[in-house]
């Protein structure tokens, strides 16, 4: 059974940057698809990126495009999210998440969720 860790959250002024990671144990990451998602409270939880398992097919929200950028080392089955030129709005609980598979924009098709790291980011 994969599980996975979330870190690197924190609070940070805007415009500052930080890097997450989501590692994973109890099993590889093989052939899993990666994804990243955000949730405040009262709202759904709402899709940020993902990448697949050779890290050739990655998507973004819109609201991250060109400040956002997902990696994976599937050597230390780990997953990163540098985020740049942070917002206020970005302001959340982001998650790591992983299917085995093709990789999809909704919370629906992931399996395996982490347990989220906050990420506030001041004006």
């Amino acid at each position: 059974q994969v599980q996975l860790v979330e870190s690197g959250g924190g609070l940070v002024q805007a415009g500052g940057s930080l890097r997450l990671s989501c590692a994973a144990s109890g099993g590889t990451l093989t052939g899993y698809s990666m994804a990243w998602f955000r949730q405040t409270p009262g709202k759904e939880r709402e899709f940020v990126t993902t990448i697949n398992w050779s890290g050739g097919t990655i998507d973004y929200a819109d609201s991250v495009k060109g400040r956002f950028t997902i990696s994976r080392d599937n050597a230390k089955n780990t997953v990163y999210l540098q985020m740049n030129s942070l917002k206020p709005e970005d302001t959340a609980v982001y998650y790591c998440a992983a299917r085995r598979g093709l990789p999809m924009g909704f919370t629906t098709y992931y399996d395996h969720w982490g347990r989220g790291t906050q990420v506030t980011v001041s004006s």
